[in-house]
């Protein structure tokens, strides 16, 4: 097992041993913390993701921003493993997808629509004390920090995570890039010693 798929194991398998209850309270800390990320309280745009399964909720933080009158993306997995996007119009709006995700229904704003956000929330499963993101190894957000970087585009990069998920050290590849900030429930930590 490569040293990536190993810590992957384990952060699943504590994730798997919180309660639906415990995580439920995570989500809203999480969200009220989310506040304390300047660059997303005064965004106009921001790309996220809804939270399935144990990951850290998402939900309360989307319709936060969307009442703020915040166009939030959400990603819509393309056959190719990459993500198209497309606006969040509400919880009522979302639909099942393909491995457990859920997608907005509406129209699909395309591949490059991500480069109009000013601030882009990651899903993850680690972070390190330098800002290395370690992700669940599908790729597909390694497709978006290339394309935001081949655009020029500098959005805020930020990943939710759980306490005890921020690490002294994740496993890297050439192809990582490291996240400006995390918000877990006990606040948001920056990076200062992020690679441009």
């Amino acid at each position: 097992m490569s040293g990536k798929a190993a810590v992957r194991s384990e952060l699943l398998a504590a994730r798997a041993l919180l309660s639906s209850e415990d995580a439920r309270k995570a989500a809203s800390v999480l969200a009220r913390r989310a506040g304390d990320l300047a660059e997303l309280a005064g965004a106009r745009t921001v790309a996220a993701y809804v939270s399935v399964g144990r990951e850290p909720g998402t939900r309360v933080l989307l319709d936060t921003l969307r009442a703020r009158g915040v166009a939030v993306l959400l990603p819509v997995l393309r056959a190719d493993n990459d993500l198209d996007w497309a606006r969040y119009e509400g919880a009522e709006r979302l639909v099942r997808a393909g491995r457990g995700l859920w997608e907005p229904d509406g129209a699909r704003l395309g591949l490059d629509a991500v480069l109009a956000a000013e601030v882009v929330l990651l899903p993850g499963l680690a972070v390190d004390a330098r800002g290395m993101r370690l992700g669940r190894g599908g790729g597909s957000y390694d497709r978006v920090l290339a394309r935001l970087e081949e655009a020029g585009a500098t959005p805020t990069l930020a990943v939710l995570l759980y306490d005890d998920e921020v690490l002294a050290r994740v496993p890297e590849e050439p192809h990582d890039r490291p996240v400006h900030a995390v918000v877990t429930p006990g606040g948001v930590r920056r990076f200062t010693d992020v690679r441009p």
